[in-house]
């Protein structure tokens, strides 16, 4: 498994990735944090008074493939987190962290509490920046894509906008199939709604500076959405 830990130094900031357990625990602690995400996911669902059914006919996953999500069974990519996200009206920060139930407002983030989001093994590691509100709008993450690491083949889109600075390394960004490669210091800015996807380019790690908002009317979902709709 990666860890992100947070760094200060004179020239500024870095975020340094620890390779730090083996391949066996590697694997073990994937498995883990998909039966963690797959629970929270259910709980949110439930939450939110919607039946797996619904869920499929917003995303077009199927309900098979959203059940072993659930139970922990499958890893889920990038796009499919950023699908499930929308389809709960929340953001993929929420999937990971229990207490964005709680944190609506909290103001601050210290260094020693930024969240961590591993995602599988996809080699792309996110550290929350700001506070992991479920009602929140925008969120702020230092993202580390690793040599090779990538969203997958295929392109996702969602509701809100998407802007970001390199920090070091280079990456692709692939927004309605236009490609993009930004180095150090090259910032970008696109509506998520543009079927979009990313990946590393060289044999550096590349960290970006990722901001995602969303409108306040794509946050609502579930019974008090449908009311307003009838």
């Amino acid at each position: 498994m990666i860890i992100l830990q947070s760094n200060f130094h004179a020239g500024g900031y870095t975020v340094a990735v620890l390779d730090a357990l083996a391949p066996a625990e590697s694997e073990a602690s994937i498995h883990e944090i998909d039966a963690l995400l797959g629970s929270r996911i259910r709980r949110l669902r439930k939450a939110r008074e919607l039946s797996l059914a619904e869920v499929a006919a917003r995303t077009a996953f199927s309900i098979g493939f959203l059940s072993q999500i659930e139970r922990g069974l499958s890893s889920a990519s990038v796009k499919v987190l950023a699908t499930l996200a929308d389809a709960l009206g929340t953001s993929i920060a929420s999937l990971f962290d229990e207490s964005a139930d709680e944190d609506k407002d909290q103001i601050v983030v210290r260094m020693a509490d930024r969240k961590n989001l591993p995602f599988g093994r996809t080699g792309i590691f996110k550290q929350l920046l700001t506070p992991s509100s479920i009602e929140a709008l925008l969120h702020l993450y230092v993202v580390v894509i690793e040599p090779e690491g990538y969203t997958g083949d295929d392109s996702y889109a969602h509701e809100g906008e998407e802007a970001g600075l390199v920090l070091e390394g280079s990456i692709e960004l692939i927004v309605d199939e236009q490609r993009f490669t930004l180095n150090e210091g090259d910032s970008f800015r696109f509506s998520s709604k543009r079927p979009h996807r990313f990946r590393s380019v060289g044999r550096r790690s590349a960290r970006v500076i990722w901001v995602n908002a969303k409108t306040a009317k794509a946050q609502e979902t579930g019974p008090k959405a449908r009311r307003k709709q009838s």
